[in-house]
């Protein structure tokens, strides 16, 4: 399993909302490009995923910038990843739907579904909060 730059520099960059939140202050893509060191225009993209699954806000003006949508403890980072990567699926014959002539019969399926869901378990029980301990 390989996740793509997105979800690397999505939980660096979430993790500045994170830290604002409880001061209920935003802060601006070009602030976190440059404590990054993250393309701002690869954010832009990173960033309208998380805003389109709502996960973060925005505001305009000169107080404007990005904050969490809401408290980052109910937000997992399952839910993150699956906004910038799509649904998990490590094997692709676990997505329903796929044609499998072995599927009845298959040995494997078992250990499979298990590596799935222990790890889809694991992101969920980690929360935006525990970025920043």
């Amino acid at each position: 399993m390989k996740f793509s730059t997105r979800t690397t520099y999505g939980l660096r960059a979430i993790g500045h909302l994170v830290n604002n939140f409880e001061k209920k202050k935003s802060i601006s893509l070009a602030q976190i490009a440059k404590k990054e060191n993250i393309s701002l225009a690869y954010l832009e993209q990173i960033f309208s995923k998380l805003k389109k699954d709502k996960l973060i806000t925005s505001a305009i003006g000169s107080k404007g910038g990005y904050t969490l949508a809401k408290n980052p403890k109910k937000i997992s980072v399952l839910n993150l990843v699956e906004s910038l990567e799509g649904k998990l699926f490590l094997f692709h014959c676990l997505k329903k739907n796929t044609p499998c002539k072995e599927k009845k019969n298959c040995k494997a399926s078992f250990i499979l579904e298990k590596l799935q869901s222990n790890i889809q378990k694991t992101l969920k029980e980690i929360n935006l909060k525990d970025l920043v301990k």
